[in-house]
């Protein structure tokens, strides 16, 4: 048999396999990836978000314009914004001189929500014969003031509203400059910081409760180490986790290079959030907003100047701060007919107590 010299021979190595026909694949060519935290948000936007305006609800009252349980949530949110108010409220009860309408907690009562809401609402008792017996603080979450003049409504649930008695609801506000209906609270432009300061605390909590994170990468390039000494590093790395962690580790290299171990502690670069920074910053700007100094709050100072005279300070405090709060309640004279708030000198000392 003979071959035709026009047809073509082919000649087959000795081994075949799939991979002498089938190319290798080759990687996909590394690309840049980018990626955005989204558009910017304004300073303001919280602020926009919080203050909605005056606005009628069923032709019967006006709905605030700050959300009052968003308000009411934030009174304990940190230690700082919280004990600001009660200082307030503390040095306030504590020159009150208590009368037989209106008794030392109901006017502790009355102050805290004037200071957390900006509004403070007062309900004339009126006996048989029809004059004022006592005056009863009316919690500021739940009432509404209502379209009608002097008209003012207890609501707790929008279906089952119940009205006050006409002109028996004596209101107290901090001016605002949108609007004549409510009072707006004078701490509202903190409300960033307090946020941001609440924010970093659950971060951290909640960071230290998971137990999950990744501490730190061990790098081992040195040629002197085996497989059993990988081995024992692993088994030593992992019976650290848990109970018994933060244990020493000891590493023996006979021959080994100067960098062939590396510790390299990447929880201490992904998680640094400048948590005592962002503490101390958000709380002298809680401080700012309830002009409060700091010598009243308890803060340890970090100079070593310290912050000054407490005894200066507070009474510069109680002059510029708390004599206006207790002209604002002494208004409730007036509406009543009758001396019923009073409040004694402002002293350091126990005499004041004597009285």
């Amino acid at each position: 048999m003979t071959l035709s010299p026009d047809k073509p021979r082919l000649r087959l190595p000795a081994t075949f396999s799939d991979a002498n026909l089938v190319p290798a694949p080759t990687p996909a060519p590394a690309h840049a990836e980018a990626f955005s935290f989204g558009e910017p948000v304004p300073v303001t936007d919280l602020a926009d978000f919080l203050y909605t305006g005056c606005w009628m609800l069923t032709a019967r009252w006006y709905e605030p314009p700050i959300d009052l349980p968003a308000l009411a949530k934030m009174y304990r949110a940190t230690a700082h914004h919280g004990s600001g108010l009660q200082v307030k409220r503390n040095i306030l009860s504590r020159s009150f001189i208590p009368h037989p309408l209106l008794g030392r907690q109901a006017f502790r009562e009355l102050v805290t929500d004037y200071l957390v809401f900006g509004n403070a609402y007062l309900e004339r008792i009126h006996g048989q014969l029809g004059r004022v017996i006592g005056l009863r603080p009316a919690r500021a979450k739940y009432v509404r003031r209502g379209t009608e003049p002097g008209q003012f409504w207890w609501v707790t649930d929008w279906q089952q509203p119940v009205e006050f008695e006409r002109d028996a609801v004596i209101h107290l506000l901090e001016p605002d400059i949108n609007q004549e209906i409510y009072g707006v609270p004078d701490y509202l432009g903190a409300l960033q910081s307090i946020m941001l300061n609440e924010n970093a605390t659950l971060f951290r909590r909640r960071y230290y409760l998971n137990g999950s994170h990744a501490g730190f990468v061990m790098y081992v390039s040195d040629a002197a180490q085996n497989q059993e000494d990988i081995d024992a590093m692993r088994d030593a790395l992992k019976n650290s986790k848990g109970v018994g962690n933060f244990r020493n580790l000891f590493l023996h290299s006979p021959g080994g290079k100067k960098d062939g171990v590396q510790i390299i502690p990447i929880s201490e670069v992904a998680a640094k959030d400048e948590f005592a920074g962002i503490k101390n910053i958000t709380r002298d700007d809680t401080l700012a907003g309830h002009r409060v100094p700091p010598q009243l709050m308890g803060i340890i100072p970090n100079n070593t100047g310290g912050f000054g005279d407490i005894e200066k300070a507070a009474r510069v405090f109680v002059t510029n701060e708390l004599e206006p709060l207790q002209a604002v309640f002494e208004e409730i004279n007036e509406q009543i007919g009758e001396e019923v708030v009073r409040f004694r000198p402002y002293e350091l000392g126990g005499s004041d107590h004597a009285a």
